[in-house]
Formats: structure tokens, sequence, C-alpha cells
């Protein structure tokens, strides 16, 4: 087996490659699960369409036409949904953007 960063021959039970660093075999593309929640940093209203967007990993500009698209061709229904998805979606509080929760500073 080689790794396919740097090409260097590893054994069979190698996890990582003692070279790069890269980590070898079948975990080697372990994600986070994603989770739906309004963007508070990217919103325009609720953050709705923010949050679809980077649920499914799409501009917010194309996710807000497609929304309105829907709001509009079926007789404000959309609106509704819209609204439901407001109130059920968790919030974000801002943080989600950047990946981490920042740490709490101290003051003394």
């Amino acid at each position: 087996m080689y790794c396919t960063k740097c090409g260097i021959e590893l054994g069979e039970n190698d996890r990582f490659c003692s070279r790069c660093g890269n980590r070898i075999g079948a975990d080697a593309v372990t994600t986070a699960p994603r989770t739906l929640m309004l963007d508070k940093r990217n919103k325009k209203i609720a953050g709705v369409c923010a949050g679809f967007a980077r649920y499914f990993d799409m501009d917010v500009v194309l996710m807000r036409v497609v929304w309105l698209a829907i709001a509009l061709c079926t007789g404000g229904l959309g609106f509704l949904v819209y609204l439901a998805a407001w109130i059920v979606i968790p919030s974000d509080g801002g943080l989600e953007a950047h990946g981490a929760i920042p740490h709490a500073t101290q003051t003394t």
C-alpha cells in the first residue's frame, strides 16, 4: 500500500503515513454529519435560506431564488413553509460559520 499524498510505501496495518501524516485506509474520509441550522451570519431575514444553502453546499443567492420561486409558484404556501422553517429549525447563534465555537475569555 502507498500513501496517496507523498507516495511512500506503507505497511498493511498502517493508518497514517510516517512521512507526511496523511490518514490512510477506509477511515481516511470521515466527515462530520451536517445539521440543518439557521445561519445567523449570512442571513437577510431569518437565516433560513442561508442555512439551507450551507446544508446543501450551494450558493446562498441561488437558494434564495429557489425559495422565492417556490413561494410564488405555490400560491403563498412557500411563505408558510418558510415561516414554519424559521420557527422549527434551531439557530446556530452566529458561531457555525467559522466551524468552531470560540473559547470564553477569562477576565481577572
